[in-house]
């Protein structure tokens, strides 16, 4: 129906003497529109907004995650047990090295000297208690014309001088076989001690894993107990995830865990290992007293605090190299709702 068929049934109507009702202008009916548009959008909004923060508080409470989680590992470090100057060096920086492998090779040369002479002084105390074994039988002898001594007279003036020169060399000779038998117990720790000192010039790995930060150089003299070779454990591999305290109510042992590294796009699966039982409390610290120092400051605002889970890796995959430092974030699911997936 056309404007004009329109326009002229209202006069029909208006002729017939029925009171009609003006339509609204466009004009009228574009700024309805334009109120209500903002208001739908507005209402959209809310919804979503509130369907996705719904989602996210399902998501977060029901699944504790956190950002603040750390890849790491034993680091197993070799300080020297001998000084010397080191004359191999079988390794270099990030090598993987089997549990056994060599390692380096402190210079031998005085540690095989000290077995010689070490060799030579056992040989000579040897030699000084087989004398003093051998004398063993005069002692005895001198114990039974001692004892016979004593079954005759007394008054008799030479039996007594006899008697005293037997007691001496009794005392004599015993004396002789114990330092005898002490000499060659020494010279025999110190041959054990020369031995043991020439196998540490050679160290083994402890552990499979990788050198790291390696600095020691062929030529370069190490001291004992200071640190010359670092290696990883590569079977020692576990992540901390520090999560609000808020959260740890759902977190069970066992529970199956998710873990991204920042710069992976691959899940590493995991569960939890263990939940710290404690964290360092700033107002427990004592003072030079042994009383607690308590800040007198109370801020109204109190932060969560973080407290360590330690996340057992269970399977990583091929493409993902593991390094202790690395930053990672870890979901956890309890074992009902993994078991539902």
């Amino acid at each position: 129906m056309t404007i004009t068929e329109i326009t002229s049934k209202r006069s029909e109507i208006a002729d017939d003497g029925h009171k009609t009702v003006p339509s609204p202008p466009p004009e009228s009916r574009a700024v309805t529109r334009r109120r209500i548009g903002p208001f739908l959008i507005t209402l959209a909004a809310i919804a979503f907004a509130g369907l996705l923060g719904w989602k996210m508080w399902d998501v977060y409470m029901g699944a504790p995650w956190t950002r603040d989680a750390t890849v790491r590992a034993y680091v197993v470090g070799m300080a020297p047990e001998v000084a010397g100057r080191i004359v191999e060096l079988h390794v270099v920086d990030n090598k993987y090295v089997r549990k056994g492998d060599l390692l380096l090779v402190i210079d031998p040369t005085n540690f095989k000297i000290a077995i010689s002479q070490s060799e030579g002084a056992q040989q000579q105390a040897e030699r000084a208690q087989k004398l003093a074994k051998d004398g063993w039988g005069t002692v005895q002898n001198a114990q039974q014309f001692t004892s016979q001594l004593h079954q005759q007279e007394a008054s008799a003036q030479s039996a007594q001088e006899n008697l005293n020169q037997a007691l001496r060399q009794v005392e004599a000779l015993k004396a002789q076989r114990l330092g005898a038998e002490a000499g060659f117990a020494q010279a025999k720790a110190q041959l054990n001690q020369a031995q043991v000192n020439l196998e540490r010039t050679r160290i083994l790995a402890p552990v499979d894993g990788y050198v790291t930060n390696l600095l020691a150089q062929l030529g370069d003299f190490v001291n004992v107990g200071v640190n010359t070779i670092s290696l990883v454990d590569a079977d020692s591999f576990w992540v901390d995830g520090y999560f609000e305290e808020t959260n740890l109510a759902p977190i069970r042992v066992g529970d199956p865990a998710r873990i991204k590294l920042m710069g992976h796009d691959q899940i590493v699966r995991g569960h939890v290992d263990s939940i710290a039982r404690a964290i360092n409390v700033a107002n427990a610290q004592p003072n030079n007293q042994g009383v607690a120092t308590v800040n007198p400051i109370f801020t109204w605002v109190r932060l969560a605090q973080r407290i360590p889970v330690r996340i057992h890796i269970d399977e990583v995959p091929p493409s993902v190299v593991l390094t202790a430092g690395m930053t990672a974030t870890i979901e956890i699911d309890d074992r009902g709702r993994a078991s539902a997936r």
